[in-house]
């Protein structure tokens, strides 16, 4: 018996966004299954590979660390819309937040906005792929990080309107990863509070996973 999902036979999946999709990925092998990372990526190509191989599925990963929305705006068409993806999953939004505290370059949430719904549009223009939008997430690691929340929260809350204006499915992450923090300790999940640790990684993926519908059974 096989589980209802999100993903179809013969599925292109692009997993894009910052460094927490980046983690790791070989880009002189960008194509290649073992160019994916160590991060969620590539647990996410693993776990899903191995529940569905019927499916014949192909995972590419086009993070880039320190990646804004304005510059994963500025690449969308080379390393998104070129690939001819039917799945396209987009983590983006912390380093919105973080430029504004370490480099005095702020991105308003109507920026944030109007960036992340262009890359929409465009994907919805020229390519028939089902969406994943993945929550911007971020932990109190250090303590400091607590007053970035006024900052990042409206994009959270850009992503899940977005998602539910353009029919995507939408990852959860944030709430996630203070659930497990709650539980433990923030550190367990994210060392410095944006890159998750190992842990973290497994956590996110296997959110995705259950968001497309290939939770573990």
């Amino acid at each position: 018996m096989t589980t209802t999902t999100l993903l179809r036979t013969g599925d292109r999946v692009l997993l894009t966004g910052d460094s927490i999709t980046d983690w790791g990925r070989d880009r002189d092998q960008p194509d290649s299954p073992w160019g994916l990372g160590h991060g969620y990526a590539g647990i996410v190509a693993a776990l899903a590979g191995a529940r569905r191989p019927d499916l014949g599925l192909t995972f590419l990963n086009r993070g880039i660390g320190g990646n804004t929305t304005r510059q994963l705006r500025e690449r969308w068409t080379a390393d998104a819309l070129d690939l001819e993806p039917t799945v396209v999953s987009i983590l983006v939004g912390v380093n919105d937040t973080w430029r504004r505290y370490d480099a005095g370059t702020p991105t308003s949430v109507d920026e944030y906005e109007e960036h992340y719904r262009a890359i929409l549009d465009a994907t919805r223009e020229r390519l028939d792929a089902r969406l994943v939008l993945i929550e911007p997430f971020l932990l109190p690691v250090p303590p400091v990080e607590h007053a970035w929340r006024e900052d990042l929260d409206p994009r959270i809350h850009v992503v899940r309107r977005l998602a539910g204006e353009v029919g995507a499915t939408l990852v959860p992450a944030d709430g996630l990863f203070a659930a497990a923090a709650a539980r433990t300790s923030p550190e367990r999940w994210a060392f410095d509070g944006v890159h998750p640790t190992p842990a973290g990684h497994g956590l996110l993926a296997e959110a995705w996973l259950d968001a497309v519908g290939l939770a573990a059974r």
